[in-house]
C-alpha cells in the first residue's frame, strides 16, 4: 500500500528529519507533506477537499470534469479545490492534463496540545 503522510511540522524538524533519514532507504521512500501549522493543514485539507481525495483514491488519472461528476459538485468548485491541492502538492497533473492521486491512503499526523 503506499501512503502519503501529511503532518505539522516545523521547517526545520522536516529538515532534521531528511538529515536522519539519509541512508535510510526505507525513509526516504516515505511521501510526506509538512504543514507549518495545524491551522494551515486545515485551510488546505477542506472538508470538500477531502471528499476529492477520497473520490480519487485508488481511480487512475481523471478529468476534472470527470472528478467533478463523482463527487457531484460543479466543474468550477473543483476545479478551484484541484488546484489548491495541485499547489499543496498533494495530487498532481499527468502530461495529457489529467489529475491523479497516486496514493492508496493518507496518513494525517499532528499533536493538539494544551495552551498553557
Amino acid at each position: 500500500m503506499k501512503t502519503i503522510t501529511l503532518e505539522v511540522r516545523s521547517l526545520q524538524g522536516a529538515l532534521g528529519e531528511v538529515a536522519s533519514a539519509v541512508g535510510n532507504r526505507r525513509a526516504m521512500n516515505t511521501a510526506r507533506i509538512s504543514f507549518a501549522s495545524a491551522e494551515l493543514l486545515w485551510q488546505v485539507l477542506t472538508a470538500k477537499r477531502w471528499e476529492i481525495l477520497k473520490t480519487m483514491t485508488g481511480a487512475g488519472a481523471l478529468s476534472i470534469r470527470e472528478i467533478a461528476r463523482r463527487v457531484e459538485r460543479d466543474v468550477k468548485a473543483v476545479h478551484a479545490d484541484v488546484h489548491a491541492l495541485l499547489n499543496a502538492g498533494i495530487i498532481s497533473k499527468t502530461a495529457e492534463g489529467r489529475i491523479v492521486f497516486p496514493f492508496d491512503a493518507i496518513h494525517v499526523d499532528f499533536v493538539l496540545k494544551a495552551v498553557a
